[in-house]
């Protein structure tokens, strides 16, 4: 064991102190919440192409609508919870999240495209008011020195959500579609063309309505439960002196270009997975939303691996290495194909797994009291999920499915460099003895 300068024996650092036990699981619980809205709209494009015979660039509006939610209100977010507090955020992010999926329901009625995609605006913006706090909130309730480790445990129950949401649109929403091709549907008569539609448009409605329920009970025992306050006394903005600020860390500036390649990656992986496995195996939507299915459970069991593995390994070193691992079997997905390329866009998911909350905790570290409004600027990057999930659908309709997996590839290769050189930029050097 360690020891002090004094020789008394060092206890290693913990996680989350005792006394922060009960909160942050509740706090938990909410990562595994955007999980479920995450995936289950991940599985909304293969559905309303086959609802609405869209091209994959118009299901691609989906992500626009939910992931530019994400930029439009990362900032204002920032800005509440600093005058604030992280929990009011939480509320104020659950309250959002819960709306956006009632409106579900109005828009199975009037079947019109665009009333979705505000649903999923809403919901979304819901969704990034709960990150920007929720994200700095878990790095804040415990010891600095176990700050990434506390947020990779808290990220580790996202995917669990992601499972459950995959779940619900394989056997809830995507087993309910008709199986009429676009050719059939466009022989159909008006009337049973509508109300073929409006059987499909209900059971996407009916997962969204009870996910709104569930979420009123977490907004009731989060508003209950004492919270750490976690807030700063000076409450003044003081924006563009906290920008310059950013902006002169370089860490940070990169870890914000990092976070936007990889959220794109991410999303557009998971995106077009179902359309992959179709185009390359043959099978309906359900029968592949199996392998996306497989991709989330490999993402979850991965980022919980390499929780622990961080504890011998240095987070960056992780971050390379699996950014590296999946620039491969981005290759293989786009040269090879069949079942060799559907088992390798599977393995890219357990690459994925521990990203997210790794680049966030470098880019974040040392940023002091400037830290609720860069957590915003590394929300905000989520971005990049609405902007390259659009180019690869276009890529996809013009191109082809293999071809469009470029765009992730290119994001894996900047992953790669911000793991290996990246993320120390304008850090101090370390003191050597």
């Amino acid at each position: 064991m360690k020891q002090s300068p004094g020789g008394e024996p060092l206890r290693p650092a913990v996680i989350v102190p005792r006394q922060y036990l009960f909160p942050f699981i509740l706090l938990t619980s909410l990562f595994a919440l955007w999980g479920v809205a995450n995936n289950m709209t991940d599985v909304l494009l293969a559905t309303f192409k086959r609802i609405m015979s869209m091209s994959d660039f118009q299901t691609a509006w989906i992500q626009v609508a939910f992931y530019g939610s994400y930029f439009c209100l990362a900032l204002p977010a920032a800005m509440f919870i600093r005058r604030y507090t992280y929990k009011a955020g939480v509320l104020l992010g659950l309250g959002l999240f819960a709306a956006g999926a009632l409106l579900f329901y109005p828009a199975s009625l009037t079947m019109v495209y665009g009333h979705f995609l505000i649903a999923l605006f809403i919901l979304a913006g819901g969704l990034s008011i709960l990150e920007t706090s929720a994200n700095p909130y878990a790095i804040v309730m415990g010891p600095e020195q176990t700050a990434t480790r506390r947020l990779n445990l808290a990220q580790s129950f996202n995917p669990l959500g992601s499972i459950t949401g995959v779940l619900i649109g394989k056997f809830f929403i995507l087993s309910e579609l008709n199986q009429a091709t676009e050719a059939e549907r466009a022989q159909m008569a008006v009337e049973q063309l509508r109300q073929v539609q409006q059987g499909e448009l209900a059971a996407v409605m009916g997962p969204y309505v009870v996910v709104a329920l569930v979420i009123g009970v977490i907004w009731v025992l989060i508003a209950v439960t004492r919270f750490p306050q976690a807030t700063e006394t000076d409450k003044s903005l003081r924006l563009g002196a906290t920008i310059r600020r950013l902006f002169r860390q370089k860490h940070y500036t990169r870890g914000v270009v990092a976070q936007f390649f990889y959220v794109g990656a991410q999303i557009g992986v998971w995106s077009f997975t179902i359309r992959y496995i179709m185009s390359n195996l043959d099978l309906n939507e359900a029968s592949a939303s199996t392998y996306y299915l497989a991709s989330i459970i490999l993402f979850s069991t991965a980022r919980f691996v390499c929780t622990g593995l961080m504890k011998y390994v240095g987070p960056h070193v992780l971050l390379w290495v699996m950014a590296a691992l999946a620039s491969g079997l981005s290759g293989v997905v786009i040269l090879v194909g069949g079942y060799a390329g559907a088992i390798a866009l599977v393995g890219i998911s357990g690459c994925m797994s521990l990203m997210f909350p790794t680049i966030y905790g470098l880019a974040i570290k040392g940023l002091g009291e400037d830290t609720k409004i860069g957590a915003s600027g590394l929300i905000m990057a989520i971005l990049g999920g609405a902007v390259l999930t659009a180019i690869q659908g276009q890529i996809s309709d013009m191109f082809g499915i293999h071809i469009a997996y470029l765009v992730p590839l290119v994001c894996f290769l900047v992953i790669l460099h911000y793991g290996l050189t990246g993320y120390r930029a304008g850090m101090p050097a370390p003191v050597r003895a």
